[in-house]
Formats: structure tokens, sequence, C-alpha cells
């Protein structure tokens, strides 16, 4: 067998070294990132967490280097959007906004994936759900509220930010506690719901309370009740909680960062650096706090958990309570 002339050996070597350079992805070649992310929002305009995610890409691109463009990609409560993530290029050049809903919507069957399909980077912030009506409505407290629903059931139209959603989940657990049926109207996002409640088309809506903010100080939209543990701020301390009224329940739900499963590891890594710095920065945490977001950043390993622990939880309501899609 003829042998190898001197120095072809580390020829290859060099040779070999320069392919993987040359298929190395951007973020090895030119620092990640390089060029735009691209940030799925997976509910339409408008909403709380399409103006979330909005003050975030303001606030991130001083940490980040580039920009965040979000794009709505709304349907299937957050299903169309994160489908899309999972099915991304694992590059770290499309990243979505995951919800609470993401541990609800496959246990109901409304899609084929799960939670543990993307890869959560952190958790940006926490707050409650919401019942609330117009300020025209004849209800002034929830005890009114619930009233009604008791003597006509199913005549009090809920609306939600679609099947699956924290509302929905919320309103339907409401209903268990308090032994009330209500009739769950879903749309395509939480502020479409909020427009027909303006309207007149529904009753009550149940989201959060970023979704409701600015017509609550306008004095058009009235909440009756946020389900949280105490009360909240932001010119909300007047809003009791349900168990003040009387109903042992609390219902909340988180907006966070996630890639695709796959992405380099030196991606994320500057992904949970930047938006670490971005949640400190003191412009969106008061963008935050007059839009009645609660904080609530976690890292990766507490988001992780926190997940987990949701998923358990909202599986256990879900089949519980036998809640379907419609």
């Amino acid at each position: 067998m003829p042998q190898p002339r001197p120095g072809a050996t580390r020829r290859s070597v060099l040779l070999a070294g320069v392919s993987a350079a040359i298929a190395a992805p951007a973020f090895a070649q030119g620092g990640y990132p390089n060029k735009p992310v691209e940030l799925i929002v997976p509910f339409a305009a408008g909403g709380g967490t399409d103006v979330l995610a909005r003050a975030l890409a303001e606030a991130a691109r001083p940490h980040l280097g580039q920009s965040l463009i979000v794009v709505n990609r709304a349907g299937a409560s957050g299903g169309v959007g994160w489908g899309e993530l999972i099915n991304a290029r694992p590059d770290g050049y499309k990243l979505a906004i995951i919800t609470v809903e993401i541990t609800m919507i496959p246990h109901m069957g409304v899609v084929k994936f799960t939670a543990d399909d993307v890869l959560p980077i952190a958790r940006l912030n926490a707050d409650p759900a919401t019942i609330a009506v117009r300020t025209e409505a004849p209800y002034k407290t929830l005890e009114e509220f619930l009233a009604a629903a008791r003597k006509t059931p199913g005549a009090q139209r809920v609306g939600n930010a679609g099947p699956g959603s924290l509302g929905h989940l919320a309103a339907a657990a409401l209903e268990d506690k308090a032994g009330v049926q209500l009739n769950h109207v879903p749309f395509r996002g939480a502020n479409p719901a909020v427009l027909d409640l303006l309207g007149g088309h529904i009753d009550a809506v149940a989201v959060t309370p970023v979704e409701v903010a600015t017509y609550v100080q306008a004095g058009k939209i009235r909440p009756l009740a946020v389900m949280a543990d105490k009360r909240i701020a932001a010119g909300w301390e007047q809003v009791p909680t349900l168990k003040e009224r009387g109903v042992d329940l609390a219902v909340g739900g988180w907006r966070g960062l996630a890639a695709p499963k796959g992405t380099p590891p030196e991606a994320l890594a500057v992904l949970r650096e930047a938006m670490a710095k971005t949640l400190r920065d003191p412009a969106l945490r008061e963008t935050m706090a007059k839009q009645n977001m609660g904080e609530g950043y976690l890292d990766e390993a507490a988001f992780k958990t926190l997940i987990a622990r949701d998923n358990a939880t909202f599986r256990e309501l879900i089949q519980r309570l036998a809640i379907k899609p419609a």
C-alpha cells in the first residue's frame, strides 16, 4: 500500500478545517446576530402579547445589536405561530413569543405539538386573568354578573382569545368554582374580543389586564375581578380578587421568548444575556407598568420548571372539566 507523502496528512487536516469553517453557521463567522431577527407573535396585532413584543423589540436592540422584526401569525390560540417556529431553521434568526397557552392547547387536541417541542429562553412577564364588562353593563360587581349567569344558564357571552386560551380556561375554571354556565365565545386574539365587547356584541371578556388597560383608563370597560392571589397596582387597586368575592380561584398567564429546538448554544447564550439586560431596561419596565403588564423575568432553568408545572396543572384541569376546543 502506498504511503502518504510527507505533509499530506497535515494538509488533509487543514483542508478539513477549512471546509468546516465554510460550512459553519453565520453566527460563527460574523458573530451572532449579524442580521435582523424575526420575532413571531402568535396572536393578532393590538393584543397584550403584541404590545409586549413590540416594546421588547425596541428595548432589545441596544443589547442584541440587531433589530427584532415583529411578525403576527394569529390562529389556533397561538398554534399557527408556534408551528411555524417549530418548523423553522434553528439558526437563531426566527424566534417567537410563547404564552401559557402552549401548555393548554395540546391537551385539547388543537395542535399536534407540545410545549416540549420549543426551546424556552426566558420568561418576560406574568399577569393574572381578569373578567371585565362594558361600563354600560348592568353588572357593577362580580356577584351581580354571576347571579345573572345563574338565572339564565349559558346566556352570558364571554369572549376569549381563542379555544384553549388563558381566558377560555380561566372562564371555564370560574364556571366550575362558582357553579355557573357561561357561553364561551372564541376570537382570533384578545383584541378582537375586546373590540366586540365595546361594540356590545358580547357581555364580558376573560383576558389579561394589559388587553383592556387602555379602555379601563378611558372609562369604557369595568374589570369585575382579577384572578390573582392579591390585588394589582397601576390603577387597578380597587379591583377585587376572586378570592375576596368568595371564589377560591387564581389563574395567571405569562409570556416568554423561545427558539426552535437545535438552535446553536452560542446563539442561545447571546439571546439569554440580551433578554436579561433588556428586562432591566427602565424604559421597558415603565412601558410595562403603564400597560398593566406584570413583571416576572425568569431565566431559562426557572422558566422550564414553570412550564412543566403549568403543563401538568392545565392538563389535569382540561381533562377533569372535559374542556373542548369549541
